[in-house]
Parts: C-alpha cells; structure tokens; sequence
C-alpha cells in the first residue's frame, strides 16, 4: 500500500501539459501556428501566406524583403493605373472652365478659326498663352522677353475653345494611359512637361513676338514621338502609329492656326526626351535618366534666354 502511494504521489506531482495560446492574444488558446516562425496564433492574427498561414509580424517582414515591381524602364507599377494622365486632363478642363468664365461670352467656347468650331482668347488666354513681346490695348508690354517667363508653362494648359481641348484630351487619354504604365507615373510626367515646354520654348523662339499660342498639343505631339521610340525600344510593331502621326503632320502645316514650330518642338523634345529613358544603360539607370532630362531642360532654358536677349536688346 505504500509503494502504491508513493507511486501515485509521483504522478500528481509532475509537470500539467497547458494548452498554447496566441502570442499576441494570451488569453485565447490556439492550435494554430506561424509556418514561417511557428508562434501559436489565434484566427484574428492568421495571414495567409503563399505556404500555411504566418503571423503578422512575418508577412509584414516578407513584404519588406521583396523588392517592389519595375517597369522596363525603371518605373514605379503603379503608372498601369493611369493617375497621372487622368490629373493631367481633370487639370487642363479645370482651366478651360476658368477660361470660358473670365470670357463672360459664347466665343470662347466656339466662333474662332477652323469656320467656327475653334473658340477665341480669352484674358486667361492672354495672360497665359505663349507671348514674345507685344504692346497690349492698354498701352503696356507683355510677353516672355518681359519677364512673363511663366508663359511657356501655363500655356500647355489652356485651349481656344471646346473643339480644341477635347482634340488634345482624346490624344492625351490614348497616349498618355499606355506611356505611363510603360515608364511609370514620375517619368511619363517627367515627358509629358518636358515635351509641352520645348514646343513653347520652340514656338517663343521661332513664331512672331506678337503672336499668341497656347494648347497641350505641344505634349501630345511629344507623347507621339515617344510611343514611337519606346515601342521600337521594345521591338514591337509601330505601323498602327505612323499614319496618325503623319495625318497630324499634315494638319500642322495645312491649317493656318496651328503653330508649326509648338508642334515640331514638342515633337522633337519628346522624341530626345523618350530616347534617354529608354535607352538609358542597366546600371546606375536612374542617374543617367536624371541628367539625360536635366540636360535637355538647360538646352530649352538656354534658347528661351538666348531669344530673350534678341527680343529685348
């Protein structure tokens, strides 16, 4: 009976096995456990994981060491969406609207050239639209040679007339959505500006000093140029693309209000421009896209300030 007692006395004695419990929740038993760091977890904190199920802590770690997706030429993935094309039109008929209202009349939405279908300025257009140098009705001067240097950007923004914006947004929407998922947001952007300032800065140089140009054709004809390049880059087929490119053409020296020289400009300064992200070597990529793009905006500003000091002396 003794050695029965002991026996027993030793059983009671030992260790009592305990249920485990989630280790962010330490009062609720789980079964469950991290198949990256084997910490119990309760359902709450259960991630599912491309093996089991991890622990916050582990998918939260995971996401870090993965390295955010590319585009081939060095873009964030997030451009597939298209945020940056889609602020750049809701901006431009922002303006236009602004535009129509300092009018207060029917012609700035249509009455101008084309027999009527392109509107007239307005004083947003005035203040803002590319201007060399000229004398205003009020007997004061205006214009980039005067220091109105703001002109070859705000001017990208504004359009005479619906027909016009709704032209350039068509061509900003086809274009625009395919670029940037291809370059990213911050490049396509990078393009698109680039682009609109070298067609003003080529329409500043070599139209009139007293002839007004405004209109977000300057980008588009540059986005036209790089969606050339870049499909080539990529070795796909750009036949689709030529002819709208040459019927553009066609129409820029044809019909007398379109500014040849805004046009061609931002044709050329989007081709150089798509050229030095797309060609831009593997390694150090980034560096070489920065001052390939800086580069070309000190070549724009040098002529803006050469054709400055031809205007003003």
């Amino acid at each position: 009976m003794t050695e029965r007692s002991g026996q027993a006395g030793d059983a009671t004695e030992g260790p009592v096995p305990t249920t485990p419990v989630c280790y962010r929740h330490p009062d609720r038993e789980t079964y469950l456990r991290c198949t990256r760091c084997d910490r119990p977890i309760c359902p709450e904190c259960m991630r599912d994981a491309s093996v089991g199920h991890q622990c916050p802590e582990c998918v939260a770690e995971g996401r870090r060491s993965v390295r955010p997706a590319r585009t081939a030429f060095g873009g964030g993935a997030a451009g597939r969406h298209g945020t940056v094309t889609k602020v750049l039109i809701a901006l431009n008929v922002l303006v236009m609207v602004i535009s129509i209202a300092s009018a207060r009349s029917g012609s700035a939405i249509a009455g101008g050239g084309l027999g009527g279908l392109m509107g007239g300025g307005t004083p947003l257009t005035e203040w803002g639209a590319v201007l060399g140098l000229a004398r205003f009705p009020d007997g004061s001067i205006g214009g980039v040679a005067d220091g109105q240097w703001y002109r070859l950007v705000t001017a990208m923004f504004l359009h005479y007339g619906l027909l016009h914006l709704l032209l350039n947004m068509w061509g900003l929407w086809v274009l625009g959505r395919s670029l940037e998922a291809l370059l990213g947001p911050l490049r396509f952007l990078a393009l698109y500006l680039l682009a609109g300032l070298g067609g003003n800065v080529a329409a500043y140089v070599f139209t009139e000093p007293n002839r007004f140009t405004a209109g977000a054709s300057t980008a588009i004809f540059g986005l036209f140029a790089a969606i050339f390049v870049i499909m080539r880059r990529l070795g796909r087929d750009t036949s689709a693309i030529v002819p709208i490119l040459v019927i553009n053409l066609v129409f820029t020296f044809t019909v007398p209000s379109i500014s040849v020289a805004g046009h061609l400009g931002g044709l050329v300064v989007g081709a150089v421009t798509a050229l030095v992200l797309a060609y831009a070597p593997r390694m150090r990529r980034n560096v070489f896209q920065a001052a390939g793009v800086a580069i070309v905006l000190v070549a724009l500003i040098g002529m803006a300030v050469v054709r400055t000091a031809a205007l003003a002396g």
